[in-house]
């Protein structure tokens, strides 16, 4: 009765995907056109060039920066593009939108750099809890790009999974 115990999770050709791993990292500032506003709520454009001109554009080095405009004012589209362009050469990632737009972006670039053939014809299981809160978005997103080309999805844990996707014959 000595039979040799067998973990039929690593048996069964389950690929696992963390979605920890795509969670965005790194330093995250916010950049608001209020600041640079005459009276905080009139784009004036000498002074707006002025100001961004005069700014120490080091303090954004390597983060990722939102770009938003807090007060009720009327942003012309050439002052959102002076900003990312004076922001590119210096900041990592640049969004227009408050940081949980930010965040929202850069997780989903990071989930675009999953290339889906190396899941092709895998079934795949989408780890469903840990230490990081996951948004549902995140789930939708590799649910979308991975179906194409997975024999099935699953969601939870290897060996506690529920179905979600299963390839017909």
């Amino acid at each position: 009765m000595n039979e040799p115990i067998t973990n039929k999770v690593a048996e069964s050709g389950l690929v696992s995907i963390d979605l920890e791993a795509y969670y965005p990292r790194g330093e995250t500032a916010v950049f608001d056109m209020k600041d640079h506003l005459f009276m905080g709520i009139i784009l004036k454009e000498k002074e707006f060039r002025e100001a961004l001109k005069n700014l120490d554009w080091e303090k954004y080095r390597d983060k990722n920066v939102s770009v938003v405009c807090s007060a009720d004012a009327i942003i012309p589209v050439w002052a959102w593009m002076l900003v990312a362009s004076s922001l590119q050469p210096v900041a990592k990632e640049i969004v227009m939108g408050d940081e949980k737009e930010l965040h929202k972006t850069i997780f989903l670039k990071n989930i675009s750099a999953i290339k889906e053939s190396d899941f092709t014809g895998k079934k795949v299981v989408i780890k469903g809890c840990g230490e990081t809160p996951i948004e549902d978005f995140v789930y939708m997103e590799i649910t979308k790009r991975l179906r194409p080309v997975v024999k099935s999805i699953m969601y939870g844990e290897p060996c506690s999974t529920v179905p979600v996707y299963k390839k017909k014959p």
